[in-house]
């Protein structure tokens, strides 16, 4: 029996092409941006599905992991005394880092992938080619509306869980270690910075620009039929939180890193 050892994926579907494709097209909106050409009735329908649609889901997921960060940070606070720095301890690594990867996590997993598979499904249907017969530029009718309304939501989503989760914290503080909200609130007040919430909008920005160029590249890119937009969403996803992470690392030492005297 003859055994087929030709590669079932042409070049065009090998991971590393599709992600040196997700490079070009950030190349692409950002030139594109600067010509101010964008349908802005378009950003308004993608702002609803990247806010107000992925709320509900930001709210519970923070509220939970503010209750489970303060208890393992209040645990150890409290058995050396220190129970008035609990709300400033939780409050520096939620602001800094949960919010903002938690939130960014889910958008990818809502938003993203959303994005891979509407998109995947138009490639493979030929409703891309289409576009192009009507002398619209994909560019500008899918993919420039998306990453507005990304980049316009995502710091709003994350104040949202910043705020959920400082009242989670709040609540399993007093509930399970007899923290007064107001000694939380205080403390919290006394280690976060003005600086600390830029942080959280400039990551929002960047999180959001990560997850839609990422998502509609994929999906431009997908090839064959149902099956590949499938995989598509899913790998867009998946690229998305390794992106967010590395990028994460990358803002960590630019902004927290102290030189060492």
């Amino acid at each position: 029996m003859a055994v087929n050892l030709q590669p079932t994926r042409n070049l065009e579907q090998l991971w590393i092409v599709r992600c040196l494709a997700t490079v070009l097209l950030f190349g692409q909106i950002s030139l594109h941006i600067l010509q101010g050409k964008t349908y802005y009735r378009k950003v308004l329908d993608h702002t609803v599905k990247a806010g107000p649609a992925s709320l509900l889901p930001v709210l519970l997921v923070s509220g939970f992991a503010g209750m489970i960060f303060t208890i393992q940070t209040a645990r150890e606070l409290v058995r050396f005394g220190a129970v008035e720095s609990v709300g400033g301890a939780f409050a520096l690594a939620f602001c800094r880092e949960l919010a903002p990867i938690l939130t960014a996590s889910i958008i990818a997993g809502q938003v993203g992938s959303a994005f891979a598979a509407e998109i995947g499904a138009m490639q493979v249907t030929e409703q891309i080619d289409a576009l192009y017969m009507l002398k619209t530029d994909p560019i500008d009718y899918l993919v420039l509306p998306r990453v507005i309304a990304c980049c316009l939501m995502m710091p709003v989503m994350m104040i949202f869980a910043l705020v959920m989760g400082i009242t989670g914290g709040v609540f399993a503080a007093a509930q399970f270690f007899q923290v007064q909200p107001e000694t939380f609130l205080e403390s919290v007040r006394d280690f976060l910075a003005p600086s600390d919430v830029f942080i959280i909008l400039l990551k929002g920005l960047i999180f959001g620009l990560i997850v839609a160029v990422n998502g509609c590249s994929w999906g431009l890119t997908t090839k064959g039929g149902a099956k590949e937009v499938g995989e598509s969403a899913t790998t867009a996803v998946v690229t998305t939180w390794v992106a967010i992470f590395m990028m994460d690392f990358v803002l960590a030492l630019l902004l927290f890193e102290q030189p060492v005297l």
